[in-house]
């Protein structure tokens, strides 16, 4: 028998995979970009070719860091779980192989694209020690440490796709565990230093991808010891993952006696027997998808939950009167619960429309009066039922935030008189970034639509509307915003410099800058949501039933038009 087949067999297939050659092409492209606009930026910033090189080794290493770390919930969260949910799972242990054939073959498969990605970074990363600023040993433990935050963020989606048999709480769990491995221990160390009055000592931060990522730069064997650590945690996931999926493949039954809808997992999933005859009668009449799509609540419960957590956070901050600087921490903080409110929108909104592709619910949708108009305002009058409440709740905590962020930084920018201009500045900020965030969850939410019925399963779908929608034009507004607001401001500066010369005129007409660059990007970001938003809304319209009829029919057999026989051959008469 061939060690370890399954590896063999996925690495034949994904390294034939178009994907596999393409995504370390963009991954490539990327990175030459920005590297590109750092060698363009020497040429017209008054910085040093050192300083530059270190700033472009810290953006990249960052970007590569995050792509990182996603890897595991894209990649491998739904890798075992949708063999379970196809029953394909089952027919692999009817042979003689074992779990960790199929651990390993799963997680070389998906891995082979990430890990190519990211090797693609590495010499233009290397371009950074020739600029200065960075010296090999930092870079060869950086890039030491990318590997590892990899391959840490695939063995735990490994992991929790071992234990799951639904994708959205895969990539929710791997999620969750990722963010308690990366600040948990961390956090807990610095309480522990801090309650002693000692020193900071890791001894929990041992076990974080991104403190080994942070000690790269350092000496010591601290960083050694932190990649150690790291990777004895790696190989137990992975060992408990051999262990377990040859016992959780089978899908046990929790009915009790009172059926299916008596189970605790039932109740929890779909609610009581009241809320689901009332939700029956409410909505099926109006629309059946706007019914099968707002069956399942644990999801509106979720972000419930965590926009009230957002809301206590809010309100202890306002009423333990902290200092104003303190308010210029939020931005993070509300920045991370936006991305993972843009995780949850565009994995919801093309969840629905995979798993009836992939169940045969939209077979039985086509043969209903529905055209594809009210399937397709069905799933988004459902994702507005579900959803619109607390992301509303939570863009009003997110301006009163902003609002606040801005005010601390105004206040600690200026010499304390603080003028209409800088009030305007203010409230328009926080106004234009909440309506950029509604703005992208909009779309989000739209193109997922679109992805959902295009895509094989939600994790791809996900992946592919952040992507397009949120990840490349990000850097490709940045890169705009900034050359826009350049080329304007540009003139005014020549002409205050040709004119007056002094500081004071340069430095007055520079103080549009950050109301220029926030207008500038403001309005990119609302344009590039109305392009996705009418692009996906166009595709749906119009080629809902195109899009849909691969999966109700994907094995096309075209039937050969048979030959007409051939004449048979005068009859030649005989001798009389």
């Amino acid at each position: 028998m061939t060690f370890l087949p399954i590896v063999e067999r996925e690495l034949r297939v994904a390294a034939r995979k178009r994907n596999t050659f393409w995504l370390r092409i963009a991954a490539a492209l990327v990175a030459l970009t920005i590297g590109g606009g750092f060698l363009i930026l020497t040429m017209t910033l008054p910085f040093g070719l050192t300083q530059l090189g270190q700033v472009m080794f810290g953006l990249l290493t960052w970007l590569s860091l995050a792509a990182a770390l996603s890897a595991g919930l894209f990649f491998t969260s739904d890798c075992v779980s949708e063999e379970k949910r196809e029953g394909t799972l089952g027919f692999l242990f009817l042979t003689d192989l074992r779990g960790y054939d199929i651990v390993l073959g799963k997680l070389l498969a998906t891995s082979l694209r990430s890990f190519f990605a990211l090797l693609a970074i590495f010499p233009i990363l290397a371009i950074t020690m020739l600029m200065g600023g960075v010296t090999a040993p930092q870079f060869w433990k950086t890039v030491l440490a990318l590997v590892n935050a990899l391959f840490y963020s695939l063995a735990v989606g490994m992991f929790v796709s071992t234990l799951s048999r639904d994708s959205q709480k895969a990539m929710g769990t791997t999620l969750m565990i990722l963010l308690l491995a990366l600040f948990a221990g961390p956090s807990l160390d610095g309480l522990l230093a801090r309650s002693q009055g000692t020193v900071f000592k890791p001894w929990l931060s041992l076990f974080s991808p991104g403190f080994v990522f942070l000690w790269a730069d350092r000496w010591g064997d601290t960083y050694w010891r932190a990649l150690l650590a790291n990777q004895l945690f790696v190989w137990l996931l992975l060992g408990l993952a051999c262990g377990l999926v040859p016992r959780t493949w089978q899908q046990r039954s929790t009915m009790r006696s009172t059926g299916p809808s008596g189970s605790w997992s039932y109740t929890w999933r779909y609610g009581g027997t009241k809320r689901r005859t009332s939700l029956r009668q409410t909505l099926l009449s109006r629309n059946p998808v706007l019914w099968l799509a707002c069956r399942e609540r644990w999801q509106s419960l979720v972000v419930w939950a965590a926009t009230v957590l957002v809301l206590a956070a809010f309100s202890a901050m306002l009423l333990a009167d902290l200092p104003t600087p303190a308010w210029m921490v939020w931005v993070y903080v509300g920045n991370a619960v936006t991305l993972i409110f843009y995780l949850a929108m565009a994995s919801q909104a093309g969840r629905f429309l995979v798993e009836a592709r992939r169940s045969g619910l939209i077979e039985l949708l086509l043969a209903a009066p529905l055209g594809g108009r009210e399937i397709v305002q069905g799933q988004w009058r459902a994702l507005l039922r579900m959803f619109a409440l607390p992301l509303t709740l939570f863009l009003i905590v997110q301006f009163a935030a902003v609002f606040l962020s801005q005010q601390a930084f105004w206040g600690m920018a200026s010499t304390g008189n603080s003028g209409w201009e800088e009030v305007v500045f203010t409230v328009i900020s926080a106004f234009g970034a909440a309506l950029v965030t509604a703005a992208n969850l909009v779309a989000l939410c739209w193109f997922g639509m679109w992805m959902g019925m295009t895509s094989k399963n939600t994790n791809l779908a996900t992946l592919k509307t952040l992507l397009f929608v949120q990840i490349i034009p990000w850097f490709a507004i940045t890169f705009a915003s900034y050359l826009l607001t350049f080329a304007v401001l540009m003139p005014l500066l020549m002409q205050a410099a040709a004119g007056s010369g002094t500081a004071t005129a340069l430095t007055n007409r520079m103080a549009f800058f950050p109301f220029l660059l926030t207008a500038v990007t403001g309005l990119l970001a609302l344009a590039k949501d109305v392009f996705f938003v009418m692009l996906a809304r166009r595709k749906l319209y119009s080629q809902f039933r195109e899009m849909a009829v691969p999966s109700v029919s994907p094995v096309q057999v075209t039937v050969r038009p048979q030959a007409p026989p051939a004449a048979a051959p005068p009859r030649i008469p005989g001798p009389a």
